[in-house]
């Protein structure tokens, strides 16, 4: 393994940003990590997701159960995936060279940082413009009903007006207010401990106590029950699919990997205990009180009495998906954008751009009922759990844990592979992401589909196993004989 120069690195035209992160940059210890995840777990998809497993029979004790599991599966694969940045300091967009070859490594990057990132923006807008909606409803009431029956391919004006809205709010922190946004962020995470909290208690008081909602037998799923308690573990997953991939972004400045491990482990378990406690409260306990199914927890905050406690919530609500869809979706994704075209675009016109075809996906189809959300996470699942895969195969099966900087730096290094493609990585790629995502459209395969995001990683990991088979065994030769000329 060739020794590391970065100077020589830094001169043959790559930044500062790629590089491995410096040891005096490597200082986010257990506490970091524990609360890092913390405000993306308390969010408007997520609790709309939690709804949707009500709304197809599911019990309380199936839903904790459901959540607990995928928040012990969700923190195996933030640590695993991310040991090599907290080893080896490197960005996702270096590491997953190692796997994907020098100019492969750009599929996974537009997969995660264009179309996952662009999808998750326009779902994100919309869930943030209903917020908004709820807001100039209770200041205008006729607000709501502008336009009668009047609708955009199905988005009535009002929901049109609210989105757009919305969307510019989004674009404006673009242009300048990045600065600003990052104020509001230190306060955020209490205030939407404070805000859920608020709406747990309420809902469980509404409820008559504890005792009832726990009680909660629900409706009875149909079908397979194994399949549908792992959907609903897969539909809890499938909202982390992109920081999975790219979580080396975070762990590289671990000052260890015992930090990382133990920080994201803890931290994420405790936060879906409370995210679960305070979901199933919330929807469960608004069902019992008000004798009808609640799946969107907006329409729990538009049941408030109280003009001071709705216009808290709302905004909360719409302050935290800004800081959410600002930094996780539109800012990778204009980053990207700009590194595929650095001649035509900025960073700015690059998110610009992502921010417009974030309309045109038209995310309110994602929100028409409560289970339709599935079939966004699905998708969302499906094409980066395959990904994921093949990152964790290569590092520990076949790489078992070893990157050689210099060569992952290097254009002509045993990382370019076959002119710059790992033909194994892409074939693997493809034939995962068929399995995930062919019972969309033939219903034979629907079980594999409700569970892409766990079938897209074992099918790649698997598969990209078996296709390096020959460079394991060539690897275990080299090592042998190593040992035998060491002795």
């Amino acid at each position: 393994m060739g020794e590391f120069n970065r100077e020589l690195v830094k001169a043959a035209g790559y930044s500062e940003d790629v590089l491995p992160s410096k040891k005096e940059d490597r200082n986010w210890t257990v506490g970091n990590f524990f609360t890092v995840w913390m405000g993306s777990v308390h969010n408007i998809p997520n609790y709309i997701a939690i709804g949707g497993l009500f709304a197809i029979g599911m019990s309380v004790w199936q839903v904790f159960g459901a959540i607990m599991c995928a928040s012990l599966i969700l923190a195996a694969a933030m640590v695993l995936n991310g040991h090599a940045g907290s080893k080896y300091g490197l960005p996702f967009a270096m590491l997953v060279r190692s796997s994907f070859g020098t100019k492969g490594a750009m599929i996974p990057g537009v997969l995660r940082g264009v179309i996952a990132a662009i999808m998750w923006f326009g779902f994100q807008t919309f869930a943030g413009s209903q917020a908004l909606s709820i807001l100039i409803g209770k200041a205008w009431p006729t607000y709501l009903t502008l336009g009668g029956d009047w609708n955009f391919l199905g988005l009535s004006l009002p929901g049109l007006i609210s989105f757009l809205l919305f969307w510019l709010f989004n674009v404006a922190l673009i242009y300048g207010g990045m600065g600003l946004l990052g104020k509001f962020t230190n306060i955020l995470s209490p205030l939407v401990y404070i805000v859920f909290g608020g709406m747990a208690i309420w809902a469980i008081n509404l409820a008559g106590g504890i005792g009832p909602i726990l009680a909660y037998t629900g409706t009875g799923v149909s079908g397979n029950k194994v399949i549908v308690f792992l959907a609903a573990i897969t539909a809890v997953i499938a909202a982390w699919a992109a920081p999975i991939v790219n979580v080396s972004d975070f762990t590289r400045l671990a000052r260890s990997t015992k930090a990382q491990a133990i920080g994201q482990t803890v931290g994420l378990v405790v936060t879906y205990l409370l995210f679960a406690i305070a979901s199933i409260s919330i929807i469960v306990g608004s069902e019992i009180a008000f004798g009808t199914p609640i799946w969107n927890v907006l329409d729990v905050v538009a049941r408030f009495d109280s003009g001071f406690a709705i216009a808290i919530s709302v905004l909360t609500l719409c302050l935290t998906t800004l800081a959410v869809n600002v930094t996780g979706n539109i800012v990778p994704a204009g980053y990207q954008l700009a590194s595929l075209f650095p001649k035509k675009l900025t960073f700015k016109s690059g998110a610009t751009i992502a921010a417009v075809i974030g309309i045109l996906v038209m995310p309110w189809k994602l929100m028409e009922d409560a289970t339709s959300i599935f079939t966004f996470l699905n998708i969302v699942g499906g094409l980066l759990a395959p990904i994921a895969g093949v990152m964790l195969a290569h590092y520990f099966v076949v790489s078992k844990t070893e990157i050689d900087l210099e060569e992952l730096y290097s254009q002509n290094g045993k990382y370019n592979y076959k002119n710059g493609f790992n033909v194994n990585a892409l074939i693997t790629l493809v034939i995962a992401g068929v399995l995930c995502l062919i019972g969309n459209f033939v219903p034979f395969f629907k079980p594999l589909y409700d569970i892409s995001w766990i079938v897209g990683v074992i099918s790649a990991f698997v598969i990209y196993t078996i296709l390096e088979l020959p460079k394991i065994k060539g690897n275990q030769v080299v090592e042998l004989q190593e040992e035998k000329n060491a002795i």
